[in-house]
């Protein structure tokens, strides 16, 4: 595609506003076409982790996970410096409890894997939890496993800011219906996932139900923890985000339950800083997973002109940026650059 040439972009989530972002500031001529609401699926939640897998059996997804996570910090101040509103960006770091004296033998073998993969860039340490009090999770070893690769963003701050980004940079965002113009980006979420399946005859994923919450109570600028299954991240806002639920049976899809109401129980015994924290939100949403559990990238096969960006699950956010320079490459450029094992074909 030459500069300046028309491109669709249908889904108003991270992966669509994002991949919008980054061809527009490419000179492409891009619309957004949204259902609903920007953050409409699961990139309207509170949780905005982005943490890496741990750092060991290396394999492509990892690689393109650390590409994207040190290439936030530039990705998320040109969205705010193009469109003049906050991401809730911040790389943090994250902190993990060590349960046992295993746990710590695992954490300290795994200090030579991030020295191998991510090199300079960001470190695995294992130190006492006291370093990091207050906003502590209770430990049974007294140590942690503290990694600065981590950051945070807040879901629908990032959401309203790659849309601000894009229609400063010229781009269009339609609510509603409307005709598709130029290639075509299906970054349409969990109902894409079944749409695509009902077109390829196939389960090629589905979506998973998560509930999360926000507590009002000021940490600061601390590192997130995730203990147990837990995610808790301190925002910028004087709020906490606990998240989330993992359901893959469900009835409502978009209400809180019991199960909600436990996980935030279960934050407050992890990190006893939360106690008596007030819940200001609590939010359910279903997230899109690939058959694969990696992102769905590349064009549709027999669709020519059409291209798919799909199946985030849990890890949207953090893939964000490096999804929409993959994404641009292919559709501006016919680069080819996504790697094994994300592509559409991975899911057929």
């Amino acid at each position: 595609m030459a500069r300046g040439d028309r491109v669709t972009v249908r889904g108003g989530g991270v992966f669509g506003l994002a991949c919008a972002f980054e061809m527009a500031r490419r000179g492409a001529q891009v619309r957004v076409i949204e259902r609903v609401r920007i953050g409409a699926g699961s990139s309207g939640g509170t949780v905005g982790a982005l943490a890496p897998h741990v750092p060991e059996t290396w394999n492509p997804k990892k690689q393109f996970q650390l590409e994207s996570l040190l290439g936030a910090e530039a990705f998320w101040a040109a969205v705010e410096a193009a469109g003049g509103q906050g991401a809730g960006y911040a790389r943090l770091g994250r902190i993990q409890p060590l349960v046992d004296a295993a746990a710590v033998e695992r954490a300290r073998a795994r200090a030579a894997g991030a020295a191998e993969h991510w090199r300079t860039a960001a470190l695995w340490r294992v130190l006492p939890a006291e370093t990091f009090a207050p906003f502590v999770p209770l430990s049974p070893t007294g140590l942690v496993v503290h990694d600065t690769l981590s950051a945070r963003a807040a879901p629908r701050a990032a959401c309203a800011a790659l849309a601000a980004a894009l229609t400063a940079l010229g781009g269009e965002i339609v609510i509603g219906a409307a005709e598709d113009e130029g290639a075509v980006l299906h970054a349409t979420g969990a109902p894409g996932l079944a749409d695509l399946g009902m077109a390829f005859g196939k389960t090629l994923g589905g979506g998973v139900k998560g509930q999360s919450a926000l507590l009002r109570h000021d940490a600061g600028a601390v590192p997130q923890i995730y203990a147990d299954a837990v995610h808790i991240v301190p925002h910028a806002d004087g709020t906490v985000a606990i998240g989330s639920t993992s359901e893959r049976d469900f009835d409502a899809p978009d209400s809180t339950d019991a199960q909600l109401e436990a996980l935030i129980e279960k934050a407050r015994a992890i990190c006893p800083a939360l106690a008596g924290a007030e819940v200001v939100d609590r939010w359910a949403g279903v997230r899109p997973r690939a058959r694969s559990r990696a992102p769905m990238l590349g064009a549709w096969p027999g669709r020519p002109g059409q291209f798919i960006a799909n199946g985030g699950f849990k890890i949207g956010f953090g893939m964000a940026p490096k999804v929409a320079q993959v994404m641009a490459d292919l559709i501006l450029e016919g680069r080819d650059a996504i790697p094994a094992g994300f592509r559409v074909e991975d899911n057929l």
